[in-house]
């Protein structure tokens, strides 16, 4: 006995003495950097008095509740969930973590107070327990020494009560924390973790970090420029990542991927500090791109939860070279707005509307929403699929449930049906509205309830009715990039992994009317969006740049460059006519249609005349040049030609079916010497897109050559225009 008490005096000695290894982190001295990236407070020396009371506070919320007859540590009443208070942005994920620790950790916390003779205590009420197992977690995690007081800090007395109390049975509690060690076999606390807790811990340790480019602030290559001058590399694959690198991510391609333990170095770096670049999880960032791909050039779309205002500020930088306007769901408070507005500002999103009423509160026939053609859903879910769930409880303002079931491994069955059900009523809301096109519902879950089934369940309701298309299942479309494959799948899923948090994506789409019309404003807008207009270069010529209008748009937007996007150019010129340049046919298709003219004697035209023709006179793609000699009019076609492909540098050509007229041979017959007549029923060739079918002759006939004074070939004319 003796020999124990000796060992835990030494192991004792050597846990208080260990502590010439712990280095303060330095707060920068530059302006700005302080409140913005550089944390102010020194977690191995502990923490401010403020994140103390809200871990606690989380605690309460979240520890697990024993049995009756097994309860040896009260906790209180935590009936009234508590309000929490962060005076910094970066004491609220350090205050979930150290409240996530002390629920990891609680069957030994208690143990240590039991054993130590600490607990129960007559001064220190039921309500202050939850802020007496946090502190005592932090203080082993101090290896039991003092905190570090900061000048700057309003104290608070709860907290020192408890400060003072703890350290001066700091000794015994060392010891009663060696005791369990040995008891158990456990090197480290870690040990009293299950094995599973400890593998997930590992995972969201090693997991990659997922930042998108804000293209409002600067472009994809000035991003690669500034991470080469400061030291980063690119590789190709997530597994090729080695400290000071970065990858593209396969499915976005604003969206590069860091090793993880490069977090702090990156959020001190100057691209985040000026919102260009932005950390955020993966699965936020695919379902903002599946929305994307899904919107026309002037279509709105709906949030239909506020969540994170990066997912937000994500879908409005992606909507930057369009008229597309961003409406949020469920800002309630003006405070929120005000709050909102200011998060978006330095971001530079200026097209995004906030609505206070939540969405299944506003009506479907909203005129405000009309041209809403899109619904964005990310219901709240049960969040198993997260890798890092601290993350996820901050940025998308989720539930602190969520780390308890973490730790338990599962959620209870009345929190997934009520999840389950709030899901399914939200979907069927969306697919009421008249006007929206498509759905993209999406999820952090690993349970089938929340994915799978509930996208089942609502096209089987048929909540949209018999006047409209019914929805349908359609595989997602992301952004195309060097290393992304096309999805054939109806769903989209992730597993959680080491590269990877978990989610569950699911497109839904009004299946198309056959009778429908889409313009060909429309489809170039969503090739655009997918990418298959990169590197299309339109040219204007100087006449048009005078001629073209000032087009007002609904609000500017300013990207790095300053250009003008090219799609937007490409639109502008399919829809600006163009009366003074005709179509421009291939070389091969021109051939064949000049030696149609030499045995026709006509010329067929492919666009509406400028002015009318009677009866009575030769084809109307001749009266307008009536006057000018045979070779001129040539010249002044092939000017014409070369000018329109000047103007043009590509055409998009279809198949189409050219039906001439009665074509007249004029040779002489041997026996009655009578002209005789052959016909060609049709030509097939290539012209431009907006090209359609020959008009029929005129219905009064034309003027044929006199006939010929002796017999010359069927194809050869002494005279190619005998009219004239």
């Amino acid at each position: 006995m003796l020999g124990s008490k000796s060992n835990l005096v030494s192991l004792h000695e050597d846990v208080t003495n260990d502590t010439s290894d712990l280095s303060e982190k330095k707060i920068s001295d530059e302006k700005g950097s302080v409140e913005k990236r550089t944390m102010t407070l020194i977690e191995k020396n502990g923490y401010h008095d403020s994140v103390y009371i809200n871990a606690a506070k989380i605690f309460q919320g979240i520890h697990t509740k024993k049995h009756k007859d097994r309860i040896l540590v009260r906790y209180g009443d935590d009936s009234v969930s508590p309000m929490l208070t962060f005076k910094d942005e970066y004491f609220q994920p350090v205050s979930y973590e150290l409240a996530f620790s002390a629920l990891k950790y609680q069957d030994l916390l208690e143990e240590i107070l039991l054993d130590s003779c600490v607990y129960p205590c007559r001064s220190i009420p039921d309500e202050l327990t939850s802020l007496l197992v946090v502190m005592l977690y932090d203080l082993q995690e101090r290896k039991f020494q003092a905190r570090e007081i900061f000048d700057e800090e309003e104290p608070v007395a709860e907290v020192r009560k408890i400060e003072h109390y703890l350290y001066s049975f700091r000794t015994k509690l060392a010891a009663a924390l060696a005791r369990c060690r040995i008891k158990h076999s456990a090197i480290s606390i870690e040990y009293f973790l299950p094995e599973t807790i400890r593998k997930q811990a590992q995972r969201a340790s090693a997991l990659p970090l997922c930042v998108w480019i804000n293209t409002f602030k600067i472009s994809l290559q000035d991003v690669f420029g500034d991470l080469k001058k400061k030291g980063f590399t690119r590789v190709e694959s997530v597994s090729d990542l080695d400290r000071y690198t970065y990858c593209m991510d396969q499915h976005c391609n604003d969206v590069l991927l860091f090793p993880s333990s490069l977090k702090e170095e990156l959020l001190n770096l100057d691209l985040f500090a000026d919102c260009k670049l932005l950390l955020q999880d993966k699965s936020r960032s695919l379902a903002v791109h599946s929305a994307q791909a899904l919107l026309n050039m002037d279509d709105d779309i709906i949030v239909a939860h506020v969540g994170s205002h990066l997912t937000i500020a994500h879908m409005s930088a992606l909507t930057v070279h369009s008229t597309s306007r961003i409406f949020v769901c469920g800002v309630k408070s003006s405070a929120k707005a005000a709050e909102l507005r200011n998060l978006f500002s330095p971001m530079g999103c200026e097209n995004i509307q906030l609505l206070h009423e939540d969405f299944t509160e506003i009506e479907p026939t909203d005129s405000r929403l009309q041209n809403a053609k899109v619904v964005l859903l990310l219901p709240r879910c049960s969040g198993t699929g997260v890798g890092n769930p601290i993350d996820f409880i901050v940025n998308e303002h989720g539930d602190a449930g969520l780390l308890r079931d973490l730790f338990r491994g599962s959620v209870s069955e009345d929190k997934l049906n009520t999840l389950a059900e709030r899901q399914l009523n939200e979907l069927m809301h969306a697919m009421k509205f008249t006007k929206v096109q498509a759905i993209v519902y999406c999820t952090c879950s690993v349970y089938p309830e929340e994915n799978e089934l509930v996208v089942k369940k609502a096209l089987e309701s048929g909540v949209e009715g018999n006047k409209l298309q019914p929805y349908r299942l359609i595989p997602p479309v992301f952004s195309t990039c060097t290393n992304s494959e096309p999805s054939t799948e109806t769903f989209f899923k992730m597993e959680p992994s080491e590269i990877s948090s978990g989610c569950f994506l699911a497109v839904l789409a009004r299946k198309k009317d056959s009778s429908e019309n889409v313009s060909v404003k429309d489809i170039l807008a969503r090739a655009a969006s997918k990418g298959l207009l990169e590197g299309l270069l339109v040219e204007k010529s100087k006449e048009e740049e005078k001629k073209q209008p000032k087009v007002t748009q609904r609000r500017n937007n300013v990207t790095a460059g300053g250009m003008k996007p090219k799609i937007a150019e490409f639109l502008h010129r399919q829809t600006v006519p163009n009366t003074k340049a005709e179509v421009p046919l291939p070389k091969a298709v021109s051939d064949i249609q000049q030696k149609n003219i030499d045995l026709t004697s006509s010329y067929p035209q492919l666009k509406k005349p400028l002015n009318p023709v009677s009866d009575r006179v030769l084809p109307r793609a001749r009266k307008q040049t009536s006057h000018v000699a045979p070779t001129g009019k040539a010249c002044q076609r092939q000017t014409l030609a070369r000018k329109a492909r000047a103007e043009r540098k590509r055409l998009v050509l279809k198949t189409v079916e050219i039906v001439l007229p009665p074509v007249i041979t004029p040779y002489v017959s041997r026996q009655e010497n009578k002209p005789r007549t052959s016909t060609h029923p049709c030509f097939h060739g290539w012209t431009g897109a907006k090209g359609g079918r020959v008009p029929p002759p005129p219905s009064g006939g034309r003027v044929l050559p006199p006939p010929l004074a002796r017999v010359v070939k069927p194809t050869v004319l002494s005279q190619p225009r005998p009219w004239l």
